[in-house]
């Protein structure tokens, strides 16, 4: 018995700080009460969220930073997670949708309302990354006959069920094509009697199809300053929306996972103190087998030219200062390249300015590179600090040459990469920098023994 009461005591303590927590969370910004959510567990936030306010609870789950929404839906009690998925945005209600299993998502979606079903039916039909699967379709459309002050009292009535009302979107009575977005601003600026038509500006308003890739729609926000783009099907029809938040979102994922293929492994799903040891061992190995496969090509060359190695030990102190610099080349022509080809500030067709540009480039940055090096070698032997032999002189020549054919080498590869992934169909952004530098390691170390065979001739070798 007391045992049992013991229980209860700490059952109603647990609910009073939950409560308390609550309370707290629901006065502060929603960003800022995410980021405390997502420093406690599972069980903790549900308890939090169960006890707060609906409409907090709802602004706080449609936050993308949210890292567990997706088990903190399906750990709640079901008629608080009905009532807050038919509350939530459509597009963050399918962002979660598309994180549970089968079974989970079948048993949540029975309980919906019929507009919220309509709604993640329509949206879980686009493929991901494109602006179908972006989109909302909770957004303001009026018909082109209507006057200001009926667009007016039609917003009072909708807008705690629409995601945004910046933008109202005016469509045909008859065909129910989208003919003008209007801006809110005009709108409340406008006589009560004016036709809504008459307030917009009489120009075509800028418009995406549903699998118009996200990157896409991006580059139309930037270039036209938008707040929200109409998604519309082959009839002209709205669908949807998407919204500048969403588009942020998607291109602050989507530039996640290019920085962690351009570091050399797979893109992570979940932040990184959520991957289990074993997944993130599966993220990471797959690339480094790779790219040490790549490097045993490194040991191929090296045997090679054995022979020259053991009559020439001294070249081997320079094989990591040339390896290097013809991987940074390298690598650093790759991120440039990589940033131009996302941004569309060059297209394939120009890889060949890019090679006439690059093949000066990497001449002079080599000859910069090489006359550092020739410098160092005069500076060691001249001060005493280490006899490179009678031959000094033609060693720092052949470091000086292999590091201009290195250091060109590298960046015409580096700038070429991205263009001949993209070619065959492939991200650029797969042009990772260790892959870069290992494809330059291996040329780098054949150019360098070339370079010391020509040079050493005679001598040396």
């Amino acid at each position: 018995m007391n045992d049992l009461r013991l229980n209860q005591d700490a059952a109603n303590a647990d609910l009073a700080t939950a409560s308390n927590v609550a309370e707290q969370l629901a006065s502060m910004q929603a960003a800022d009460a995410v980021e405390l959510l997502n420093e406690l567990d599972v069980e903790d936030a549900v308890g939090i969220l169960a006890e707060m306010p609906r409409d907090h609870a709802v602004l706080i789950l449609d936050q993308p930073e949210l890292h567990s929404s997706a088990e903190i839906i399906t750990a709640l009690p079901p008629v608080i997670a009905r009532e807050l998925l038919d509350a939530m945005s459509a597009d963050r209600v399918t962002d979660i949708f598309q994180q549970f299993d089968d079974e989970t998502r079948i048993r949540l979606a029975a309980s919906l309302g019929q507009e919220t079903k309509a709604a993640l039916r329509k949206l879980l039909h686009y493929p991901p990354h494109t602006a179908g699967s972006l989109m909302t379709t909770e957004f303001v459309s009026v018909p082109a006959n209507w006057s200001v002050a009926a667009t007016l009292q039609h917003i009072r009535e909708v807008e705690r069920s629409r995601e945004t009302i910046y933008a109202i979107y005016v469509t045909d009575p008859k065909t129910k094509g989208l003919r003008r977005a209007v801006a809110l601003r005009r709108l409340i600026t406008s006589e009560p009697n004016d036709s809504i038509m008459s307030v917009g500006r009489d120009v075509a308003p800028v418009t995406v199809g549903p699998l118009t890739d996200q990157e896409d729609v991006a580059r139309l926000f930037r270039k036209h300053d938008l707040l929200a783009v109409p998604v519309v099907n082959d009839d002209n029809h709205i669908i949807g929306i998407v919204t500048v938040d969403d588009v942020i979102d998607a291109m602050t994922q989507e530039m996640t996972e290019d920085t962690l293929k351009f570091g050399g492994m797979e893109a992570l799903n979940k932040p990184y103190m959520q991957i289990g040891f074993v997944q993130m061992l599966r993220k990471r190995a797959g690339w480094l087998g790779v790219l040490f496969l790549s490097e045993m090509l490194t040991a191929s060359a090296m045997q090679y030219f054995e022979g020259e190695l053991e009559k020439a030990v001294v070249l081997t102190l320079f094989i990591p200062l040339i390896m290097s610099s013809g991987g940074n080349s390298g690598s650093q022509a790759t991120s440039l390249l990589i940033r131009a080809l996302a941004l569309q500030e060059l297209r394939l067709k120009d890889w060949w300015r890019v090679a006439l540009r690059e093949l000066p480039t990497g001449l002079a940055l080599g000859s910069f590179l090489g006359l550092i090096g020739v410098i160092r070698i005069t500076t060691w032997q001249m001060a005493g600090l280490y006899d490179y032999g009678p031959h000094w002189m033609l060693i720092a020549a052949t470091v000086g040459a292999a590091l201009i054919g290195i250091v060109t080498f590298g960046s015409l590869v580096g700038s070429m990469l991205p263009f001949i992934l993209q070619k065959i169909g492939f991200d650029p952004a797969s042009a990772s920098a260790p892959f870069v530098a290992t494809l330059v390691d291996v040329t780098g170390l054949v150019i360098y023994f070339s370079i010391a065979l020509v040079f050493l001739s005679g001598t040396l070798l």
